[in-house]
């Protein structure tokens, strides 16, 4: 599903260029879950840039869904994110001038996969049934991710990529937000990567990767469960 192969990449500053991945390999098969761990400033954003198509690397292959990533224009890349991800940030990206309806909606309509049963039972998964008309603003924090993630995988994605998906909320909500995720992530049966600097997020997942000073670290590749 997702393939780096060899991938570079390095960002321009006023010393030098500053090397921010170097030489990653990293495989992700249909169905499978992967925690990507790192400290902060370790390079984990931006390789999940570079897997959804975000950015580009100096060096290397990309490949998602079997393509790569580099001989695609930027339109080429905005409809195979379109076709194939699902993406959850730890900001909540929600818009707010639309509902709650129309928010889990927004994605897999734009995708043409909108599916009236499936969203419906969506929003009785994210425990937001009764709640359509609300806004945004009108949500707690853990009911705006919650929501976030039903829209990412309203069009049953391949691949869900996730940036700390609870870093903005509290221990008790961010552990409900979680197992409420990997249930769907299982109900559809897509991928998952998870970029987290947390071994409680990265724990039930099926392989957990550590990224340090722009390199997988081979020694600490382990079996999360």
């Amino acid at each position: 599903m997702l393939e780096f192969r060899q991938v570079h990449k390095a960002y321009a500053t006023p010393q030098g260029p500053l090397a921010v991945l170097a030489g990653i390999e990293l495989s992700l098969g249909r169905g499978e879950s992967l925690a990507l761990m790192g400290e902060s400033g370790s390079g984990k954003s931006t390789l999940l840039h570079l897997a959804a198509g975000l950015d580009l690397p100096d060096r290397g292959e990309v490949l998602l869904d079997g393509r790569a990533i580099s001989s695609l224009d930027e339109p080429a890349r905005a409809r195979l994110r379109r076709d194939v991800l699902g993406l959850v940030f730890q900001q909540f990206h929600l818009v707010p001038s639309l509902n709650v309806a129309d928010n889990l909606r927004l994605q897999a309509r734009l995708a043409g996969r909108e599916r009236a049963e499936w969203s419906a039972h969506l929003l009785e998964r994210l425990g937001l049934a009764g709640l359509e008309r609300r806004y945004p603003e009108q949500l707690s924090g853990g009911q705006q991710q919650r929501l976030a993630i039903g829209r990412a995988l309203a069009p049953r994605p391949a691949l869900l990529l996730a940036d700390e998906p609870t870093g903005n909320l509290d221990e008790n909500t961010a552990d409900a937000v979680l197992s409420l995720l990997r249930e769907l992530v299982d109900e559809t049966g897509c991928a998952l990567l998870v970029v987290t600097h947390s071994p409680h997020v990265a724990a039930p997942l099926d392989r957990c990767l550590r990224l340090s000073h722009g390199r997988l670290d081979v020694t600490a590749i382990v079996g999360a469960t």
